[in-house]
């Protein structure tokens, strides 16, 4: 993260206030600090003319985007699209200003460049934290409007008349008066030697004819459709090997003796190689061979000794037990306000509650990969690229190249929830490490490093196990007068580049973030954190980070208190949110769209039915949740619909915000379900989707995405529909069964 603190200083305050306070202040505010040259330098060219004129015709007026003389307008995105439909938000800002025909757009990724492609949240190149929209509203639009107006001075001299008096829309400048028109593709070559403009100004929103107006075809749609995305895994270079690893079977174990005997005997096998691993400590050791399948015989074929002096041997129970031990001791003050203490003295009845949530993978589709060419005095990367700048420049380190000799081609990425954003940039640093090693033995090729999903399954790098241990106080009318929290779990920021910005006084904000800014209306509220320092486990963000666990917390306890209070548990939310309107707003919306003052239906015979809400504030983006559950008699549990609302300012994309909440809600429903990742003696239980199980078709509720209209700058949409939906469940089985659930996965703790 040296980036921030050295490259360019005046950004770092910026970018820590993103990363420290997304979720209490707001993505657009997160900017401010941000050098204006900085954010303007995308979109300026050379000596005030447009980047490119050039030989080919192309108009290039600013780093995001070109028309081609064909009249074809290409979008170059700093984002990566892994699924989330970024790609066709960020074209939809671009094409709104340029008043572009939608036919006609098409989307590529950025190179790795930090200066012209830095999140402006960030600071650095990267796509995460649901930012992609956020900080790319102005920006993309600004991009296209730049064009725009550049074409539209190209297009007066060519026809001899004044630019006020032309018009553009779907990809044609128009002389209304004369019924002369001129498409982008025949004004490019002009354009480019136009002047860019000092200032140019933005659509209104009643102007938007494709911002929150209408359906989009996707970007990424056709090509995945027909196959011709390109993933990792596709790609294909002359003289190309693949390199499948061998893991430690425990973190921290240490590779003792190789025999690659039997490894050898493989059809395909070409060699092992040893390597340093940069992340894992030690030597480790792959086998590269002309095919992935012989590769990962090769690899298990190997014979291999493991040192485990230095291992982590603890299993998920020792370690759940020692962190409720934690949790009866103080922790580190995160909130105070108030006396809690006192006010749980003095309390009517308290409430008293321990909530666990395990370690979770991310389980993306595409497990991880990447590939890496490396020469003398450059590398180039390929890869479904989520962390540029990061990976940049740890791999230059590795390789003892300067970060600007590291070339990164973005491709799509099958998924990723946070995963290829790996903060110490562990897998592309040992695809890396082991392209240098096969070089020192003097194979010359690319590598393409593959990952077994057991390996992707079992590599680490987890969603924090955690414990959180409360008690609520309520006084003779129900009312909450106190909230203690204590939160105990690793720290996904400990020991990584970025632990010097975002660790202050032992806290980690990612860890107690949703809970040290809980917007109810307690007069008391204590929230301390436990950090343990001593559990081996790599751990990572996940999607929705803090949040995911936090939101499970802290949306069952206040249902637990409106039930003790016997009142309705969404009224009682509403009463406690009187000073948060947005909170409100997704709350009532979604309560009424769900019927919630109507009774449920009843189920079959001995199937008992019941309704939870829950609600949540994170990435800036307000997400209220209604479940509707059945529970037969022998426990077995049913979600049959879920009812979301969402507000998260401009609807760029409509039927994207809706898939996202609904990608989200599946997504938190495998893991409220069945999702865990436990250890055995320091092992990881689970291998693959026999047995780290995710959301099954037929498991899949009847889903109904409300979006509130809004003005509003645009927030988050890929992580926001997680946090309150294992809640909302739990709550809903509580209405129906009576039973309250306190720790996820679900599996089989209902009662019959």
């Amino acid at each position: 993260m040296h980036v921030l603190a050295n490259r360019h200083n005046d950004e770092a305050p910026a970018a820590r206030h993103w990363l420290v306070n997304v979720s209490r202040r707001g993505f657009m505010k997160g900017t401010a600090g941000l050098a204006l040259g900085l954010y303007m330098a995308p979109l300026l060219g050379r000596g005030g003319r447009a980047l490119a004129a050039e030989e080919n015709g192309e108009f290039a007026p600013n780093a995001f985007l070109r028309v081609t003389p064909d009249g074809e307008v290409v979008v170059i995105a700093k984002h990566l699209e892994m699924g989330q439909g970024t790609y066709t938000g960020l074209a939809t800002l671009v094409a709104e200003e340029l008043d572009a025909d939608w036919q006609t757009v098409r989307v590529e990724g950025a190179p790795a460049d930090t200066q012209r492609y830095q999140n402006l949240m960030f600071g650095i190149q990267g796509t995460g934290g649901s930012t992609s929209i956020a900080n790319s509203f102005e920006q993309m639009r600004r991009a296209g409007a730049t064009a725009r107006a550049m074409l539209v001075a190209a297009a007066a001299g060519r026809l001899e008349v004044s630019p006020d008096s032309l018009s553009v829309r779907e990809g044609r400048v128009s002389h209304e008066a004369s019924g002369r028109a001129l498409g982008f593709g025949e004004l490019a070559e002009a354009a480019a030697g136009q002047p860019v403009p000092d200032a140019v100004s933005l659509k209104s929103p009643e102007q938007f004819t494709l911002i929150d107006r209408q359906h989009l075809p996707r970007q990424d749609g056709p090509a995945k459709t027909d196959g011709s995305a390109r993933f990792t895994q596709d790609v294909q270079l002359d003289g190309m090997l693949i390199a499948v690893p061998a893991h430690p079977p425990r973190f921290g174990s240490r590779l003792a003796s190789v025999d690659d005997a039997e490894a050898l005997k493989v059809p395909g096998v070409v060699a092992s190689v040893r390597f340093s691993s940069p992340t894992r400590g030690g030597e480790l050791v792959a086998v590269l061979a002309s095919n992935t399948w012989a590769a990962i015989q090769g690899r298990d074929a190997l014979s291999l000794e493991w040192d485990d002096g230095q291992a982590f041997t603890m299993s998920s129970d020792e370690i759940e037990a020692a962190y409720r031990e934690r949790a009866g001791t103080p922790g580190a003050p995160v909130t105070r306000r108030g006396d809690a203490a006192q006010a749980l003295d003095e309390a009517a009845r308290v409430i008293e509650a321990d909530y666990v949530v395990p370690y979770l993978a991310h389980a993306a589709m595409e497990p991880l990969n990447c590939v890496v060419d490396l020469q003398d005095d450059h590398c180039t990367i390929h890869n479904g690229e989520q962390w540029q700048t990061m990976d940049q420049q740890l791999v230059g380190k590795l390789l003892g190249l300067a970060p600007e000799r590291i070339t990164i081609h973005q491709l799509y990425a099958g998924g990723s929830f946070g995963r290829r954003a790996n903060p110490v940039s562990d897998y592309v640093l040992e695809a890396a490490a082991i392209a240098k090693a096969a070089r020192a033995q003097g194979r010359d090729v690319p590598i393409k490093m593959v990952w077994t999903r057991e390996d992707d399954t079992r590599g680490g790098h987890y969603r924090p196990l955690n414990v959180h241990r409360a008690r609520l106080g309520l006084d003779d009318d129900g009312k909450l007068t106190a909230w203690h929290q204590r939160l105990v779990g690793q720290s996904i920021m400990s020991g990584t580049p970025m632990e010097s910005m975002m660790v202050e006084d032992g806290i980690d904000p990612t860890s107690v973030e949703g809970a040290s800014n809980l917007p109810y209306a307690v007069p008391a509220l204590h929230v301390e954190l436990h950090t343990p320092g001593d559990i081996g486990v790599p751990v990572q963000w996940w999607r929705s980070v803090g949040h995911t666990h936090t939101a499970f917390s802290t949306e069952s306890l206040i249902d637990e208190a409106a039930v003790a209070a016997g009142q309705d548990p969404y009224r009682y939310r509403r009463e406690l949110l009187a000073d948060h309107p947005r909170w409100r707003g997704v709350l009532d919306l979604a309560a009424e769209q769900a019927g919630w003052s109507s009774p449920l239906e009843p189920g079959a015979e001995g199937v008992r039915r019941g309704r939870g809400i829950a609600v949540h504030q994170s990435f800036s983006s307000y997400v209220a949740q209604v479940a509707e559950v059945s529970v037969n008699g022998d426990g077995r549990l049913k979600v049959d619909r879920v009812v979301c609302a969402v507000d998260c300012g401009v609807a760029v994309n409509p039927d994207m915000i809706r898939a996202q909440m609904e990608g989200g809600i599946g997504f938190a429903l495998a893991a409220a379900l069945h999702s865990e990742i436990t250890l055995d003696g320091g092992r990881v239980v689970q291998s693959n989707f026999n047995d780290f199980q995710v959301l099954r078709l037929d498991e899949m509720p009847k889903i109904e995405v409300h979006i509130v209209a809004s003005d509003a700058a645009p927030t988050g949409v890929g992580e926001p529909g997680v946090p309150p939906l294992a809640a909302a469940v739990t709550n809903a089985i509580h209405a129906a069964t009576g039973q309250r659930i306190r720790r996820l996965p679900i599996a089989d703790q209902l009662e019959a």
